[in-house]
């Protein structure tokens, strides 16, 4: 797979403007394994996520995750993305297994989701979480992004972004703000840009190098690629966080649940792991070490 697993940033020189573009292959590969019996329509659009959080994730000036979460009323109830600064993704898809998905073949997002609502969510390991939010008002997932950063006033952006059973792919092009050139200089260039990154095939995105695809856009331009950052499959569910989930319900709660069966298991939606907590662990988690929890 051409350029697996990497995402790549770039400049134009002429101009403040800058770009990235993620293949994920192994990565995704393994997100549709843990999200099995999905339509195919749906693994479409949970490839376009997750390249789109990866994409937005290169913003991140600090550690901590970005969240890429749509919810709706529509047969597809939850499609969410996570990426972390140092390009770790997960993902997951939910859908009403009553409906027949195969009579919905070619509806887009927004068909798919009905009325709903596109958060990006950023939560820092240090400092406030972020949420912002925009209503599903575009077919496409791109089309809904480029409406959350026009109404969120941040840089102008635009994305292209497919995927298949085998990978999924996704181009990014920012306007940065005004530094090494005229107002004019920048607003000509991103016209430009965009117009001709919006002549990029699916098959191309896909199957090329990226190197290969930027040329093939912007050879007429004066563009720099920068060392390529690995993309990775992980998940960030552990017992400890686990631990704190249930800190979080309260011991008066969580003794009512332990009473009611022998352990208290807790799955991970994103990877299927799942974490059993007894009368000791429940014990050593509220400080108690010398009661044992009944």
């Amino acid at each position: 797979m051409p350029s697996s697993d990497l995402m790549h940033r770039f400049l134009f020189d002429q101009a403040d403007l800058r770009g990235e573009m993620v293949t994920l292959s192994d990565s995704y590969e393994q997100i549709l394994e843990n999200n099995q019996g999905l339509p195919p329509q749906v693994q479409t659009l949970l490839g376009e996520f997750v390249a789109a959080a990866a994409l937005l994730s290169s913003t991140l000036k600090f550690d901590g995750i970005l969240t890429l979460q749509a919810r709706g009323d529509g047969p597809l109830s939850l499609i969410m993305a996570e990426c972390s600064h140092h390009q770790a993704v997960r993902a997951i898809a939910q859908v009403d297994p009553e409906v027949d998905f195969s009579a919905l073949a070619g509806q887009d997002l927004q068909a798919l989701m009905g009325q709903g609502m596109l958060a990006i969510i950023i939560d820092p390991d240090k400092g406030q979480r972020y949420q912002g939010i925009v209503p599903l008002d575009s077919p496409d997932l791109s089309g809904c992004l480029q409406h959350y950063f026009e109404q969120s006033e941040q840089l102008p952006t635009r994305f292209w972004l497919t995927s298949d059973d085998k990978a999924a792919t996704g181009l990014m092009l920012q306007a940065l703000p005004q530094q090494t050139a005229s107002a004019d200089d920048n607003r000509d260039l991103w016209e430009t840009a965009t117009q001709l990154a919006s002549t990029v095939k699916k098959e191309e995105l896909l199957e090329l190098e990226h190197s290969e695809v930027l040329y093939r856009l912007f050879h007429e331009e004066q563009v720099r690629l920068f060392e390529p950052a690995a993309v990775r499959f992980e998940c960030s569910c552990s017992w400890q966080r686990s631990a704190n989930a249930l800190i979080s319900l309260g011991r008066e709660d969580v003794e009512a649940l332990l009473a009611e069966q022998d352990l208290i298991s807790i799955d991970c939606q994103f990877c299927n792991q799942t974490y059993a907590f007894g009368a000791q662990d429940l014990a050593k988690i509220f400080g108690d070490e010398s009661r044992q929890l009944h």
